[in-house]
């Protein structure tokens, strides 16, 4: 018999966790091997199960889905990563892409569709839902390398920075979500703000929420 694809949910809402897990239950090459609900957490699940699939949501609190899948693929860990999301934002697209994510699917076309995706991301192909495929062509598709944008001269670990900044997190707390020190989270928040050109928290809300790095409609 051949082994199962074994999965890790991510999703800082438990309800949905628990109807994927029902879903995926339905197929029995599938096996659903734990849960996480940030991004932080993920990372602790995959080093303690070493999951085929981490299928992962984008908006959590703490280190989101971009911030996890930059930090996993910089520990060059094996799981392949699906992205399920209600957003078909362009510059999430682009941004997971470039992360080295395996897939992304909407949640409102998640069923078997779902199921048939974990196990392409399991074979190593890329699956796009149809309507993020469509999202990430429009406007001329991603930004060409040099376009200029600041956020893409930040390093993956100060996107994370980035990223908690925004949501109001202190130095400690930081520090605390990333496992490093205070006095290396106040270099990293320093840096950037230097590299964004901003000179208080903010201008650097507002870069975050423009550029999607955080939303304001959740």
């Amino acid at each position: 018999m051949t082994a199962r694809i074994r999965i890790l949910i991510v999703d800082d809402h438990a309800i949905l966790r628990e109807g994927v897990r029902a879903l995926l239950q339905l197929h029995p090459d599938l096996e659903v091997c734990g849960e996480a609900a940030d991004g932080k957490a993920a990372l602790e699940e995959v080093e303690r199960l070493d999951p085929d699939v981490v299928l992962m949501d984008i908006a959590m609190p703490g280190l989101g889905g971009i911030e996890a899948s930059l930090e996993l693929k910089k520990r060059g860990r094996r799981a392949k990563i699906l992205i399920l999301s209600q957003y078909e934002d362009r510059e999430y697209v682009r941004r997971l892409l470039k992360a080295g994510v395996s897939g992304y699917v909407l949640k409102k076309s998640a069923g078997s569709e779902l199921a048939n995706a974990i196990r392409a991301v399991h074979r190593g192909g890329l699956v796009l839902d149809p309507e993020v495929a469509r999202t990430a062509m429009e406007e001329g598709g991603p930004a060409a390398p040099g376009s200029g944008d600041p956020y893409e001269a930040l390093t993956d670990r100060e996107k994370q920075v980035l990223k908690l900044v925004a949501e109001g997190r202190s130095n400690k707390e930081v520090a605390d979500v990333l496992g490093i020190s205070v006095k290396t989270a106040m270099s990293h928040r320093e840096h950037v703000m230097e590299k964004l050109g901003v000179h208080n928290r903010t201008e650097l809300v507002r870069f975050a929420i423009k550029k999607g790095v955080i939303r304001v409609d959740e």
